[in-house]
C-alpha cells in the first residue's frame, strides 16, 4: 500500500493444558509455551509496529508468591525487547545457580513468566500517544485472584463516551475516556458483580472465606460476565482476557468485523488474529484451525474445560474485507487466492484504459503487498491474450503460416519490476520534519525497462487512500521512464468513508475519492449538495446513534465511479508529469465476487454494520466542513 495507514492490532493467547513438567520431559524445556508465544507474536508482526506486551498467569500459585507477570515495550523492536528481558533474567539465574532453572517447582515460585496461561499483544495505535501506558495487556488487579482481570485486544468502540457515562453512573471514576480503559472497567465491573453474587450465595451456605474463594474460582461464569458487559458495545473487537485464578477467553464481536482463530489439542489451546500464524507455529493443517464465530467467546476454564459459547448475535456477515485485501498475511491459502482474483477481475478495465494496446504495455506492481494481486492481474491478461490468439488463428484459418502461428502463440504480457521500495528511507522520513521534501525518494525505479514515449505502464497497488505518496513520489518516478501512459490500478474500490472499527482512517478529508467528489460538485455548480448534507448532518448531531442516517452518501450520488476516478487522476497529476495518467479502481461487485465470505465494505459503500458507524461518518463530515482536524470518535 502506497499510503501507510495504521491498523489492526494482533493478539496471541496460549493455554497449556498439561503441567509444566510434561513439556520439560517431552520438549526439553518447560518454556515451550513461552517460545510458542514468541513465534505467534513474531509471525503477526505485520499487525503491530507501535509496541507489544505479554502477560502470564501461574495456576495454583500459593499466597505470598506472584501469580501475574506483565511486560510491555514501545521500543522499535518491541517483541525482541520484551523477550530479551525475559531471556536475560533466565540466563542470569542459570549463571548464579546452574541447573536450578530446570527445577519447575522453584521456577514457578521465583521466575517471571513461568506460568501456564500466556497472552501476547501487538499494538497499532489508532488513538492516543504511543506511550508504554497505552500498550496492552492492561490490568485491573485485586488481592482476590478471581477479581483480577487482564485484557488485550484488537478493537475500536464507536460509543466510548456512552460507555464512559455508564461507568460514571455506576459510581466509578474512570481514568480516561478511551476505549481500552472503558472496556477494562466495564468488564471489571461485571467481574466484581459475579464474584459478589457468588460470595453472597456461598456465605449463606456456611462456607468459610477461604473455601468461598476456591468455589468462586471453580464456578465463575465467564460467559455471563461477557454477556452483561458487552450489551452496549458498538464497534469491531476481538478481546482476549485472563482472570487471575486461571480462566481465560477470547471474545469476537457479533458482526464478525475483526478476525479470530483458534487451535486445540490435548496439550495446548492457541488463539490468534490470523489462521496461517497458528498453522505455521503449531505445524498443523489449515482445516484444524477453527474460526471463532461472530458473537462467540472461546472460554478456557482453569480446570481445562474448553468451550465456544455464544455471547451475542450474530448480526450478519460483516467481516472486514480490508483484512483480505491488505492487512492479513497473504500466506493464508484463501487470502492468497482472493488477492489473485482481485487482480484478475480488473483485466477488462485495464484493457479499456490502455486502449487494447497489450503489446505496447509493461505490467508491474507497487512493492510489496500488491504482488499477489499482480499475479492475478497477469493471469487475467494472459487469458485475454489467449482468447485474442484463438480469434486471430481462426480468422486466418488454413492460410496461416508457421511463422505467423509462432508469433501469435508466443505472445505474453511484458512484466518488469519497475518500482523498488526503500524501507529504511521511509523510516527516516517518517521521523523528519521536512518529510515533504524527501517523500519523493521513498521509491526507486528500474531504468530502461520500457520503450520511451511508446509504452503504456500499468502498475497495481492494494488501495489508494490519500494519494499522497502516489502524487509526490510514485507517479513522478514512473514518469522518469517516459511512458506514453501511466495506469495506476487499485485492487480495492474507492475508499469513500471513514473506518471506526480499528483502522486508522477516521477523517473524510484524508480520502482522495472524497476530495474528488467535492471538487466535482463545485465544478458542476452543485455546491448546494454539500450544503444540504451539512445541514442534515448538523440536525442529527445530538441524536442517538440509532437514529442517525448516513447522508454523506449524497456527496457521491451525482457521479459514476469512473467520473470520480478520472477526477482523482487530474488531482494526482502535477504539471511536470508528461505521461497521460489513468486511475483504475476495483468495483464493489468484483470485490464481493473475489471475497465472498467477507462482506464488510463500509469504507467503500458507507453501509456501516453498527449504528455507531453512521454517527462517526456524520461527525466526520461536520468536522470537514467546519475545518476541524479532529477524529470523529
Amino acid at each position: 500500500m502506497t499510503d501507510e495507514i495504521k491498523h489492526e492490532c494482533g493478539i496471541a493467547l496460549i493455554r497449556l493444558l498439561k503441567p509444566l513438567e510434561h513439556y520439560q520431559l517431552k520438549y526439553g524445556t518447560w518454556r515451550w509455551g513461552l517460545n510458542k508465544l514468541y513465534l505467534l507474536m513474531e509471525k503477526q508482526h505485520n499487525r503491530g509496529q507501535d509496541g507489544a506486551g505479554i502477560a502470564c498467569i501461574k495456576l495454583n500459585a500459593k499466597p505470598g508468591y506472584e501469580y501475574l507477570d506483565r511486560l510491555r515495550s514501545i521500543a522499535p523492536s518491541a517483541i525482541n525487547d520484551i523477550f530479551d528481558v525475559i531471556r536475560n533474567s533466565f540466563t542470569e539465574t542459570e549463571k548464579k545457580s546452574p541447573g536450578l532453572i530446570k527445577d519447575i517447582s522453584w521456577a514457578k515460585k521465583n521466575l517471571t513468566f513461568s506460568g501456564e496461561v500466556l497472552l501476547g499483544h501487538l499494538r497499532y495505535g489508532t488513538y492516543g500517544k504511543n506511550k508504554v501506558e497505552n500498550a496492552h495487556p492492561v490490568v485491573r488487579q485485586n488481592n482476590w485472584k478471581s477479581r483480577t482481570l487482564v485484557l488485550a485486544g484488537n478493537f475500536n468502540l464507536t460509543n466510548v463516551e456512552e460507555m464512559f457515562n455508564i461507568l460514571v453512573e455506576l459510581g466509578q471514576h474512570p481514568r480516561g475516556m478511551i476505549d481500552t480503559v472503558t472496556m477494562l472497567e466495564n468488564v471489571g465491573h461485571f467481574l466484581d458483580t459475579e464474584n459478589q453474587k457468588n460470595f453472597n450465595s456461598y456465605k449463606k451456605q456456611g462456607y468459610t472465606n477461604v473455601e468461598i474463594s476456591k468455589l468462586i474460582e471453580d464456578n465463575i461464569d465467564v460467559g455471563n460476565i461477557l454477556r452483561e458487559s458487552s450489551k452496549k458495545w458498538d464497534g469491531g473487537y476481538v478481546i482476549a482476557g485472563l482472570l487471575g485464578h486461571g480462566d481465560s477467553f477470547v471474545l469476537r464481536d457479533p458482526w464478525g468485523i475483526r478476525p479470530a482463530f483458534y487451535y486445540q489439542d490435548d496439550e495446548i489451546v492457541v488463539a490468534a488474529s490470523e489462521r496461517p500464524v497458528i498453522q505455521t507455529v503449531m505445524n498443523v493443517p489449515g482445516k484444524e484451525v477453527k474460526e471463532i464465530t461472530p458473537g462467540s467467546a472461546l472460554i478456557i476454564k482453569k480446570n481445562n474445560d474448553v468451550s465456544l459459547e455464544n455471547i451475542r448475535g450474530p448480526y450478519g456477515n460483516h467481516a472486514c474485507s480490508f483484512e483480505r485485501i491488505y492487512f492479513s498475511r497473504g500466506s493464508d491459502s484463501e487470502i492468497y487466492q482472493e488477492r489473485k482474483k482481485l487482480g484478475e477481475l480488473l483485466t477488462p478495465l485495464i484493457i479499456k484504459n490502455i486502449n487494447g494496446e497489450i503489446e505496447d504495455t509493461v505490467f508491474s506492481f507497487i512493492p510489496n503487498t500488491a504482488e499477489t494481486a499482480f499475479y492475478g492481474m497477469i493471469s487475467g491478461v494472459e487469458k485475454y491474450m489467449q482468447e485474442m490468439a484463438k480469434k486471430q488463428i481462426l480468422d486466418r484459418g488454413k492460410d496461416i503460416t508457421i511463422e505467423e502461428l509462432n508469433l501469435i502463440v508466443t505472445k505474453k504480457p511484458r512484466i518488469e519490476k519497475v518500482a523498488l521500495k526503500d524501507i529504511k528511507l521511509r523510516t527516516f522520513i517518517s521521523q523528519d520534519a521536512g518529510r515533504d521534501d524527501l517523500v519523493g525518494h521513498v521509491y526507486d525505479i528500474t531504468y530502461n525497462t520500457i520503450h520511451e514515449d511508446t509504452d503504456n505502464l500499468v502498475v497495481i497497488d492494494d488501495s489508494i487512500v490519500r494519494g499522497t505518496t502516489l502524487k509526490y513520489s510514485i507517479i513522478r518516478i514512473l514518469d522518469r521512464l517516459h511512458p506514453k501512459r501511466i495506469v495506476i490500478v487499485s485492487s480495492s474500490p474507492q475508499i469513500r468513508y471513514p473506518d471506526c472499527y480499528g483502522i486508522d482512517m477516521a477523517k473524510l478529508g484524508d480520502f482522495i475519492a472524497f476530495r474528488a467528489a467535492i471538487e466535482l460538485l463545485k465544478e458542476s455548480g452543485r455546491e448546494s449538495v454539500i450544503n444540504d448534507v451539512y445541514k442534515k448532518s448538523k440536525v442529527q448531531e445530538d441524536l442517538a446513534k440509532e437514529e442517525i442516517v448516513n447522508y454523506v452518501k449524497d456527496i457521491y450520488k451525482p457521479f459514476t465511479a469512473d467520473q470520480i476516478s478520472d477526477k482523482i487522476a487530474q488531482m494526482l497529476k502535477t504539471p511536470e508529469i508528461n505521461a497521460e495518467l489513468k486511475i483504475v479502481y476495483q468495483s464493489i461487485e468484483n470485490l464481493h465476487q473475489a471475497c465472498p465470505n467477507h462482506r464488510g465494505d463500509w469504507y467503500f459503500t458507507g453501509d456501516y454494520p453498527t449504528p455507531g458507524g453512521n454517527k462517526v461518518v456524520n461527525k466526520s463530515f461536520i468536522n470537514f466542513i467546519e475545518r476541524r482536524n479532529a477524529r470523529a470518535y
